[in-house]
């Protein structure tokens, strides 16, 4: 989603929050929302996000809420606009377009009846610990003396809390997965729908923090 989509979207939700203010009905809708949008787009360390998820609903008044989710909501779109979102650097948007055509090249030889799902399983490895090596050297984190691998990249992303504990699970599986077919383990790659479920997983964690930069 680009500037434009998400200031148009942020303002659609302020705009719904004032429709059900007039009719009377309670915020409770449009701050779900606001907080589900700006976890993905802002991400789960953004003041934006923590400011509406660090909160009880339940336990504050509606002006309070409404004067929360306002706030909050026009901020990000004046962080958007003024293109601070795109605090990624130049060299890591071309290194992350790099690991898409990776993705790219998985994805055909997963439809790819002839081929083996072993052969995709181990690009989409490829890919992510591409993506994970260069975060880490974009953020100047280092390995410590632990063997460049996914694990290792992972254990220090999530030690410099730039990724979850959900994060962390969902990597391991993938890394396990590239280690089977790496090694000719080729009874526990053989299913083609695993492999296209690891190859939405790694997409879609690619999509979320390739987006909000490092």
């Amino acid at each position: 989603m680009d500037a434009d989509e998400l200031v148009k979207q942020a303002q659609r939700i302020l705009d719904t929050d004032q429709v059900d203010f007039v009719r009377g009905n309670p915020l409770l809708g449009a701050f779900i929302e606001a907080k589900e949008f700006l976890r993905v787009y802002a991400g789960e360390r953004s003041t934006f996000f923590k400011s509406l998820a660090e909160v009880n609903y339940f336990q504050r008044t509606e002006g309070t809420m409404r004067s929360l989710l306002e706030s909050n909501l026009r901020a990000f779109i004046e962080y958007v606009e003024s293109g601070l979102l795109e605090g990624i650097s130049i060299e890591r948007k071309v290194q992350i377009d790099v690991v898409s055509d990776f993705l790219e090249q998985a994805h055909t030889l997963l439809n790819t009846t002839s081929v083996h799902p072993a052969a995709p399983a181990v690009v989409i490895g490829a890919a992510l610990e591409e993506f994970l090596r260069n975060w880490v050297e974009e953020v100047d984190l280092r390995l410590e003396g632990k063997k460049p691998s996914i694990d290792s990249y992972a254990k220090v992303l999530r030690e410099a809390d730039l990724i979850t504990k959900q994060d962390i699970k969902d990597i391991t599986v993938w890394a396990g997965l590239r280690n089977h077919a790496a090694h000719g383990e080729w009874d526990e790659v053989s299913d083609k729908n695993r492999i296209s479920m690891m190859l939405e997983g790694v997409n879609l964690f690619m999509r979320r923090y390739g987006e909000h930069g490092t």
